[in-house]
């Protein structure tokens, strides 16, 4: 049972996982929206919302963080200088998860995962 496990799976190896993660989070900052799964979307939430804070404060160690989580120079620029500052009065919940269909091939549910 994983009764208070601190993550999801998603049925991949952790190399796997990190780098579906990193992927979704270069992909949400860069187009400010997208569709995924809803397991998928809930734990990129969790990855994207702790980048936006580290990224609230802008200094030269926040970009070395960013950019070793990200490995993408386009998205930590974005995030840094863009997204980041519209959040400064804000405590967290920066992004939102709506619920949308269910995927045909699969039956998937499938949501959009945006910034607020």
């Amino acid at each position: 049972m994983r009764h208070k496990h601190g993550y999801r799976k998603l049925n991949r190896t952790s190399s796997h996982r990190k780098a579906l993660l990193k992927n979704l989070a270069i992909a949400i900052i860069e187009r400010e929206k997208i569709e995924t799964t809803v397991p998928k979307a809930k734990e990129l939430k969790r990855y994207v919302e702790k980048l936006v804070t580290k990224a609230k404060n802008a200094d030269f160690n926040t970009h070395r963080t960013v950019f070793a989580a990200l490995q993408h120079k386009e998205a930590t620029k974005k995030l840094i200088n863009e997204l980041a500052p519209k959040y400064e009065a804000r405590n967290g919940g920066y992004t939102s998860i709506v619920k949308t269909r269910i995927r045909r091939g699969d039956a998937s549910p499938m949501a959009f995962i945006s910034f607020v």
